[in-house]
């Protein structure tokens, strides 16, 4: 089997299982509280994570910045947040449109964070990204909600997540990144969840496990596919996932096909394809 071939089979389970996190997130909205999702979420993770841990060894846990993995993780807290908070409220397709400006906001704090080079390809691939989520929202024609504002925090901190996530890679294991960010965020979920707690029903067991499991599946399928394909492969695939969670929120919720989702959501996808295309020629 071709690297691209394997890297494609990857990302099928990379597909999948952010849909499903899309879905499971969209049938527990109407009964539990968006902490509450978040807290059975880590506290799922966390029992994976350590009985993986348990088979590798204790020490693939240890970090040489336990500062940054705090911070970091409390930034990615605000990013799951916001996140499962569009997903019960707006139409899945925008949700994940929206979503699709991490690359833009990565470009924007990749010079700040990890001193790279702001090119002029890199402004344009900005401006492009940024423009594609202006045909979304529409600002001026339509008011813009509090939901769609979630989301774009939640890329702006998911961005800021995943650069801050190169430097811990440099002196931590993925095993470790993994076990802080479900450890960190657990109390994070639990806390504000006490005050409107409501106990899950059997009913709604196997929507939290689709949520603990699809959460780390994700993860650990787009790694996998990055080792066996550069981004330039990877990424339009992953892009894939904007008009299946458009079909699947027509037929499962009648949400209608937006042609300024569709259309913005393309427009994103050409400004983060051209600061990978450019960076994968200068490689």
């Amino acid at each position: 089997m071709s690297p691209t071939l394997k890297a494609a089979f990857w990302m099928t389970g990379t597909l999948a299982s952010f849909i499903a996190l899309a879905l499971a997130g969209r049938e527990l909205s109407a009964d539990l509280s968006t902490f509450e999702m978040l807290f059975f979420r880590s506290l799922i993770g966390l029992g994976v994570v350590l009985v993986l841990a348990y088979r590798a060894g204790w020490g693939t846990l240890k970090t040489a910045q336990p500062k940054l993995q705090v911070f970091r993780n409390c930034v990615h807290y605000i990013g799951q947040y916001g996140w499962f908070y569009g997903i019960g409220l707006l139409p899945l397709a925008q949700v994940f449109a929206l979503e699709f400006t991490l690359p833009i906001w990565a470009a924007i704090l990749a010079p700040l964070l990890l001193k790279e080079r702001l090119t002029a390809v890199r402004i344009a691939a900005i401006a492009i990204g940024f423009s594609g989520a202006l045909i979304i929202l529409r600002p001026g024609v339509v008011p813009i909600d509090h939901a769609s504002l979630a989301v774009l925090i939640a890329a702006m901190a998911y961005a800021t997540s995943h650069t801050l996530t190169k430097k811990l890679s440099a002196t931590d294991t993925p095993l470790a990144i993994l076990f802080y960010m479900t450890a960190v965020q657990l109390p994070l979920g639990l806390v504000p969840s006490l005050f409107d707690w409501v106990w899950p029903s059997l009913a709604h067991v196997p929507w939290l496990a689709v949520i603990g499991l699809a959460a780390l599946a994700s993860h650990f399928c787009m790694i996998r596919a990055f080792l066996h394909a550069d981004a330039i492969v990877v990424i339009p695939m992953d892009f894939l996932r904007l008009p299946m969670i458009a079909v699947i929120g027509l037929f499962f919720y009648g949400e209608p096909l937006d042609l300024w989702v569709l259309v913005g959501g393309l427009v994103i996808f050409a400004g983060t394809f051209l600061n990978i295309l450019k960076g994968h020629q200068q490689a």
